[in-house]
């Protein structure tokens, strides 16, 4: 399966069973989970992995881990997972960064990456954030990912608002 393209700072890479430690400690971790209902179990982040090596194998995409390419030190995740909204299934671009990490533009950096992927390499006509109204860091990264505020939908209950790109404005 072909991955994004290392970026200046930053490198992509299929999550493994290998690794769970880090990713149960990312999703685990309240101030990267705030606007998510809670942070994630163990037991939920070893499924979070078996979820993308299922997508990486039946669409040849998922949420990759993200590592810097200085140190090799894993730093977050980054790719692109399907999601229903409204009725419909589009292609969410997602990211989640460490707390130490946040603020230095990784997120961005990373959500450019995986946006020209998924236009160039997997032939994506159109992507989408679904972001919390309240997490303002995010939409500033979908905004400069060139994803523009489209709407607010409703969602298991919550209020998300919906960012989307398509490949003719990138």
């Amino acid at each position: 399966m072909l991955v994004p393209l290392p970026t200046d700072r930053l490198a992509f890479r299929e999550m493994s069973e290998a690794d769970l430690g880090f990713v149960a400690g990312l999703l685990g971790d309240p101030a990267v989970m705030t606007f998510y209902p809670r942070p994630k179990s163990r037991h939920e982040a070893r499924a979070w992995i078996a979820w993308n090596q299922r997508l990486y194998h039946e669409r040849g995409y998922g949420l990759w881990l993200l590592s810097l390419r200085a140190t090799g030190e894993l730093v977050g995740e980054c790719g692109i997972t399907p999601q229903v909204v409204d009725g419909v299934e589009e292609i969410e671009l997602g990211y989640h960064v460490q707390r130490r990490f946040q603020g230095l533009g990784l997120a961005t950096e990373a959500a450019l990456a995986v946006r020209d992927h998924a236009h160039a390499a997997l032939g994506v006509a159109r992507l989408i954030a679904i972001i919390d109204p309240r997490n303002e860091p995010s939409q500033r990264v979908a905004s400069k990912a060139g994803l523009a505020f489209e709407r607010v939908v409703e969602r298991a209950g919550t209020r998300a608002r919906i960012y989307a790109t398509s490949k003719e404005e990138t």
